[in-house]
């Protein structure tokens, strides 16, 4: 299906070719860009610290950002976008697609290419930990083992069933630790497997942070799975796929515009799929920082 044109505008489109999709042909992308009125110009990037740059520095050479890759790759671009204000689109193209599926984006590149020809924005919130921005959630215990355990290579064999894979290897060995959760409504300590803080709803291949979040809520989901028996996880997936894991006495919930954790000794903190920072951990959100081409209806 075509779309009809706007006034021209021009696109940079960083594309990661790591992503499990990376390697795929971008020529019909194009040609269904510009039959919008879109002219889009690719560049390819090796290491996540060039898309912010390359944001920055080329801002005067585009009218919008596209972003071709998964969540984290999106996630490398947050600081560019959020400096240059530009607005952006979404090539889903990584394994998760979390943020894709949050804001209704397909994963057909062409009808993705649709959405950003047809202009239509969305502004959404931020999350920031330590400085370090997310879109989906940050979180620390059980997903940094994830994470470090879900390779490259394992992503683009298995898919989002490696993320199930590896989830089962982390669980056999995972232990609990103590930190301190501090919020508007006071402090509390727990003795946890994860704590996560979610700015919009999927993550992890479609788990929800809450039944009722949104991406443009103006406030911090926070979760901490506070079980006694890792083997007891299992019999609440469901509820997690859900949102509705804050039924369940072990899961302590929370929303506040500002969290503050700390732990006994520094972990590592998960932002959308990368580990960027450690314990202490100050978190904030910032609302309506970023447009986003999306669907009127997602």
């Amino acid at each position: 299906m075509s779309v009809a044109p706007l006034a021209r505008r021009r696109a940079l489109m960083l594309v990661n070719p790591n992503a499990r999709r990376g390697s795929e042909a971008l020529d019909p992308v194009i040609a269904r860009l510009a039959q919008g009125g879109v002219d889009a110009v690719i560049e390819r990037f090796e290491t996540p610290e060039e898309v912010s740059a390359d944001i920055a520095r080329r801002r005067h050479e585009a009218d919008l950002v596209i972003v071709c890759g998964g969540d984290g790759t999106i996630n490398s671009a947050a600081k560019g976008i959020l400096e240059t204000g530009l607005p952006m689109g979404i090539m889903p193209m990584g394994t998760a697609n979390d943020l894709a599926r949050t804001l209704g984006v397909p994963d057909d590149l062409l009808k993705a290419a649709d959405i950003v020809a047809a202009g239509n924005l969305r502004r959404v919130d931020l999350g920031e930990v330590n400085g370090c921005p997310f879109f989906n959630v940050a979180s620390m215990g059980l997903s940094v083992d994830l994470a470090k355990g879900l390779t490259p290579e394992a992503k683009r064999r298995w898919g989002k069933l490696g993320y199930a894979l590896a989830a089962l290897k982390v669980a056999t060995r995972a232990e609990r630790f103590r930190a301190e959760i501090v919020s508007d409504t006071g402090r509390v300590k727990v003795k946890t497997l994860q704590i996560a803080v979610g700015n919009g709803v999927h993550y992890g291949g479609g788990t929800k942070i809450h039944a009722d979040a949104t991406i443009n809520d103006g406030h911090l989901d926070l979760y901490s799975l506070e079980l006694k028996n890792v083997w007891k996880f299992g019999l609440m997936l469901g509820a997690f796929r859900r949102g509705e894991h804050g039924a369940w006495d072990e899961v302590r919930t929370a929303k506040s515009t500002e969290f503050d954790i700390r732990t006994e000794t520094p972990m590592p903190i998960n932002t959308d799929g990368d580990l960027v920072t450690e314990t202490p951990a100050h978190f904030i959100i910032r609302p309506d920082a970023i447009s986003v081409f999306a669907p009127r209806r997602p």
